[in-house]
Parts: C-alpha cells; sequence; structure tokens
C-alpha cells in the first residue's frame, strides 16, 4: 500500500495551469516528478465557478499529452472555470491537481494586429485587422476581439538605414487605415504593430515586421 502511495504521489500532475491567446484557451500541465511519469495517462475535467460537479473532457481522457483544449468549454467569457488533472500509471490514479481560478475575458492575452503594408513613393500607409477569437457568428465568420473589447493600435516604423533594432512610435488610437507621409525614396523600412487593451492595461507581442522599399 506504501509504494501505491508514493507512486500515487509522485505522478501527480505539477503545474496546472490556463494558457490563453485570443479566447483560443487550453490547460497545460506538467508531468510528476517521478522519471515513470513519462508514461503516464491523464484525466481532465473542467467546471464554472460555483458549480458543484466537475465535467469530463471526453477528448482529454487517459490521453499521454500534457495539454488539452478547452476553448469550447470556456466560451462564456466573463465566466470563472477551474480545471484539474489526474495522472494514472500501473493500475495507480494520482489525487487530481488544481488550476488556479481563470477568467477568459480578464486572463486571455491579445494576439497583435495583422498589418497589410501598401507603399508610394514617399509615404506607407498600413492596414490593421484585429485578431480574431476562435468564435463565429451564425453565417460562420470569426468574431474578431474588437467585439469583446475598445482596442487601441500602436504603430512603430523602423528605419534600417537608421537602426534595424530602433522602433519609432508613430501612431497610436482606434483607426485601422494609417498612412505615414514625408519617408525618404530609396530606404528601406518596416513596419510592427501591437494591440493595447486600456481596460485591461494589457498590450499585445508585435505582430511580425512587414517592410518595403520606397
Amino acid at each position: 500500500v506504501l509504494e501505491n502511495q508514493d507512486l500515487q504521489d509522485s505522478i501527480k500532475p505539477q503545474k496546472v495551469e490556463f494558457h490563453s491567446l485570443n479566447f483560443n484557451t487550453a490547460l497545460h500541465w506538467q508531468p510528476g516528478w517521478a522519471r515513470e511519469a513519462r508514461d503516464a495517462l491523464y484525466f481532465v475535467q473542467y467546471k464554472v465557478y460555483g458549480q458543484s460537479t466537475w465535467q469530463n473532457k471526453d477528448d482529454c481522457w487517459g490521453i499521454p499529452s500534457h495539454v488539452c483544449d478547452l476553448t469550447q468549454e470556456t466560451s462564456d467569457i466573463q465566466e470563472p472555470y477551474y480545471g484539474r488533472v489526474r495522472a494514472t500509471l500501473a493500475g495507480v490514479y494520482s489525487k487530481w491537481s488544481l488550476s488556479c481560478r481563470f477568467t477568459p475575458w480578464r486572463e486571455t492575452m491579445i494576439g497583435p494586429p495583422m498589418v497589410t503594408v501598401v507603399h508610394s513613393n514617399k509615404s506607407i500607409t498600413v492596414k490593421l485587422q484585429a485578431p480574431h477569437s476562435p468564435y463565429k457568428r451564425k453565417r460562420g465568420s470569426k468574431i474578431t476581439m474588437a467585439n469583446y473589447y475598445d482596442l487601441l493600435y500602436q504603430v512603430f516604423i523602423i528605419n534600417n538605414l537608421v537602426d534595424e533594432r530602433h522602433r519609432v512610435l508613430v501612431y497610436e488610437g482606434k483607426d485601422k487605415v494609417i498612412k505615414i507621409q514625408d519617408l525618404r525614396p530609396g530606404v528601406s523600412y518596416c513596419i510592427v504593430a501591437k494591440t493595447y487593451v486600456p481596460v485591461l492595461d494589457r498590450s499585445s507581442a508585435y505582430s511580425s515586421r512587414q517592410c518595403t522599399v520606397l
């Protein structure tokens, strides 16, 4: 019995956490500290805070992976959720490991906008699109993150002639089309942008660089 107890403790999943980007939400965990824990299988349950019963996540029932997609299960983005995971190995089950409380609206990370760059001889026009959420309208089009938050965009220009690490903020606001004027012909410029959510005081990572020579 003692050996079973030891195995139970040593395969118990560690660091059970929700990771979420644009409401694409997954539960992540790390295997227990026993070397054998590499061969464990995992079972995932979730529930809304305040509910008494846990729901099984059927796709993540007896899986070898250390991640479980709960995007659809957490689609009520104002609700707080919990996830929990247990492991099994050689007929022994660990106790459940619980995540912290997770509220998608408050805790999801926001992605950068999609950036398109069109140049003329002395100016660059930057077109921005809010990142998409995984959720769809009835007609099938994806709902953007601008539906859920007031988003601001920060647009930076990089003059490769001067210093390709130096980003200069040229615009911050809600516009989706920005014109940057009085640039030098023959110079290579790159544009990167961020999404900023004022209500959460949170910025996205930078978008990938869109570069052009005027």
